[in-house]
């Protein structure tokens, strides 16, 4: 399975550097002298690697020199790509508290009451935080099918556990409310 780790958003200067928006926590590691990376343009299932040669902090973004890409039009070739690499090479997180986004992704969700609500599909990056993306199941009250929303944080999610491939949440009243009845 990949982790996607930054997206290229464009050229810097005109000797090949990238600016690179940054999606993992440990950019200094996987954006290190030496780190190989694959990159794969949005729609395409077509991957090459590239080996980093520098990187440096600019206005919140990274800026990427890649081995090979030496000046503006090679650079700009690579926009939108998906830097990526294997979930194997992670090492397991030391805090039980901190997951991986394909950790959490499949993970059955409940309500305390053990309620089934759905299935996680997918963990949300903004700027408010992070959400939990999940499919509703049968027992989410005639939203079956449908896209629930859910912060990430530790008052509406209590509980995360792997081993059991599960999560319990603890919504606000009106969280999991169906619009259609508001």
């Amino acid at each position: 399975m990949e982790l996607v780790v930054g997206r290229v958003a464009k050229s810097h200067g005109v000797r090949g550097e990238l600016v690179v928006e940054v999606r993992t926590d440990e950019p200094e590691l996987r954006f290190a002298p030496g780190s190989r990376l694959r990159g794969r343009k949005p729609k395409s299932e077509a991957v090459q690697t590239y080996t980093v040669e520098s990187a440096r902090d600019h206005s919140g973004r990274l800026l990427v020199r890649i081995e090979g890409v030496a000046d503006r039009t090679a650079a700009d070739a690579l926009r939108g790509t998906l830097l990526l690499i294997d979930t194997a090479e992670l090492a397991p997180s030391e805090d039980p508290d901190e997951f991986y986004d394909h950790e959490l992704e499949g993970l059955s969700v409940r309500l305390v009451d053990g309620t089934q609500i759905g299935t996680v599909t997918e963990v949300l990056h903004s700027a408010a935080g992070e959400l939990l993306s999940i499919e509703a199941g049968e027992g989410a009250g005639g939203r079956a099918g449908r896209e629930i929303l859910v912060p990430f944080v530790t008052a509406i999610v209590p509980t995360v556990s792997i081993a059991e491939g599960l999560i319990v949440i603890d919504p606000p009243e009106g969280l999991l409310d169906d619009e259609e009845h508001r």
